[in-house]
């Protein structure tokens, strides 16, 4: 379980890193093709992904949210505080990733009523493939870049 949280705290963090990244992503065009991705992927049936997708989509709203609050308190830290502010930004990020923790708990807890066992445990390593993959792909677009550039 520990493994899935930290999976699911490293995708938000590289999601969020690569949206900052470029602002002219298409973000409705990113999110279907990562609702096609998935669904795909995990074989979901209309009558599942019908169930599935708003579940998934609150979530991950949910979870973005808690995402921004961890990097508000990683801003915090970079500024001089006291030892005292320290240890409350501390414990203020051990609260924060007890509520991720729950929240993915719960999370699977919904899906797993719509989602088979197996799709269940899959979801995670779909939604880091597709991560990889529109990784690969931007590496792909700027290296082309870089080339027709250099030529």
């Amino acid at each position: 379980m520990k493994n899935l949280i930290m999976v699911w705290l490293m995708m938000g963090i590289t999601l969020t890193a690569f949206g900052q990244r470029d602002r002219n992503i298409d973000r409705e065009k990113l999110d279907a093709a990562k609702v096609g991705f998935i669904t795909n992927r995990l074989s979901l049936t209309p009558e599942q992904a019908e169930k599935f997708w708003p579940l998934f989509n609150e979530h991950e709203e949910n979870r973005m949210s808690m995402m921004r609050e961890m990097r508000s308190i990683s801003r915090k830290s970079e500024a001089e505080i006291s030892n005292q502010e320290a240890s409350e930004l501390i414990k203020s990020r051990f609260e924060i990733q007890m509520k991720l923790l729950n929240a993915e708990k719960a999370f699977l807890e919904k899906i797993s009523e719509t989602l088979s066992p197996v799709q269940a445990l899959r979801l995670n390593e779909v939604n880091r493939d597709f991560t990889r993959h529109i990784y690969r792909m931007q590496r792909r677009d700027r290296d082309s870049s870089n080339q027709e550039n250099q030529e």
